[in-house]
């Protein structure tokens, strides 16, 4: 089965990108300068990246707030115009589906990004849902994330609308006389914005960005180390079917409204057992863990308690650049989730010592104003 390409395909090829199959898609990995460079290069100033395989969908017509919430328990309702917020599709178990973000654009109009990976399943689970809403996939847009603490910098020459955004809210503007729809967000824990733009502007968009001296091309490797120095959660590793929100430490993620004390609560899937696992606290829960040296660990590897009783598996290990050496995200059991905590890894067969820690393990610098 041939690879799907993005907007960018022969851009990334020209300035050298290193390409492998991700979601369906023939993606940038990295660039010549490598990995951890174009980390540090998105922690000191702004890095570029390509997330035009995300699925960009709108769903408009009566009802839709009440419609997204029945499968969603962010606060959809409550949203103001051009405001976001993250979101977990779940499931009758308590489970997670996917993990999105939701803009509202107007009073019965959405906007949601939704993983490349799950958007196939996403969008059949939400046209499955709707009651006399429309549902419309954005396949004629691409989405370019510009991160980094000189991002605003950028963008006050690029679009002055779009510069005093703050976290989680969006405008639509114009860029070289093209419409494109920007938010105050991104996935690197670090100030930024994600641009939404035709297709047909992209590569001349994403060319205009790279002119400025402070940002760099970033491919998908830096993308994932930089997620997880700032403790963010990957769908199909800190997220799946049978892991619940409390569990991952996103109970924020459950809006108060939403809540069994909220005035609107439950009515999305699993509610229940999720509203039983806020009291009842969950056997294993979500956690950072520094190693010890500069061996890495890999995801699925076991954790081991000070007996060398297994106690948790590995979700998510890469070398933390900005932290100082490798890290890693695991679910162990709550008991020895404490920071502080002395455990290891089995690194075939050899006993790595890890110490749980607290995240982000690198500051996020979310702008709020």
């Amino acid at each position: 089965m041939s690879l799907l390409t993005t907007p960018l395909d022969s851009l990334h090829r020209e300035l050298g990108a290193k390409m492998v199959p991700f979601a369906g898609y023939d993606m940038p990995v990295q660039y010549p300068t490598g990995i951890i460079k174009e980390h540090l290069h998105t922690r000191a100033a702004a890095g570029l990246f390509d997330v035009s395989h995300m699925g960009q969908v709108v769903i408009e017509g009566s009802g839709t707030a009440a419609m997204l919430e029945s499968l969603v328990p962010a606060d959809v309702q409550g949203l103001g115009l051009d405001r976001q917020t993250y979101a977990l599709f779940t499931n009758e178990q308590g489970g997670v589906l996917d993990d999105l973000i939701i803009t509202r654009w107007a009073e019965d109009r959405f906007f949601l990004v939704v993983n490349a990976a799950c958007k196939v399943q996403d969008i059949e689970h939400l046209r499955a849902h709707l009651d006399g809403q429309s549902l419309q996939v954005l396949e004629q847009q691409a989405l370019l994330a510009l991160q980094g603490p000189r991002a605003r910098e950028v963008m006050e020459s690029l679009c002055p609308q779009a510069a005093g955004l703050v976290f989680m809210q969006g405008c639509a503007a114009s860029i070289d006389g093209v419409d494109v729809y920007i938010t105050c967000s991104g996935y690197t824990g670090e100030d930024g914005f994600e641009i939404s733009v035709p297709n047909a502007a992209a590569e001349s968009l994403a060319r205009r960005i790279l002119a400025f001296e402070q940002v760099q091309p970033v491919g998908l490797g830096a993308r994932d180390s930089l997620r997880l120095e700032a403790g963010l959660c990957l769908y199909g590793h800190e997220l799946n079917t049978d892991i619940d929100p409390v569990q991952a430490g996103l109970l924020w993620s459950i809006s108060k409204a939403r809540r069994a004390d909220g005035e609107r609560p439950g009515g999305f899937p699993g509610a229940e057992v999720i509203f039983d696992r806020i009291i009842n606290k969950p056997a294993l829960r979500r956690v950072g863990l520094a190693v010890e040296g500069k061996r890495p660990v890999r995801e699925g590897q076991t954790v081991v308690d000070s007996n060398g009783e297994p106690v948790g598996e590995i979700c998510s290990a890469c070398f933390g650049a900005s932290f100082g050496g490798p890290i890693a995200m695991a679910y162990v059991q709550r008991e020895l989730g404490e920071p502080e905590t002395a455990l290891a890894v089995d690194v075939r067969g050899k006993l790595l010592p890890v110490t749980v820690t607290r995240m982000p393990f690198s500051p996020q610098h979310y702008y709020r104003g």
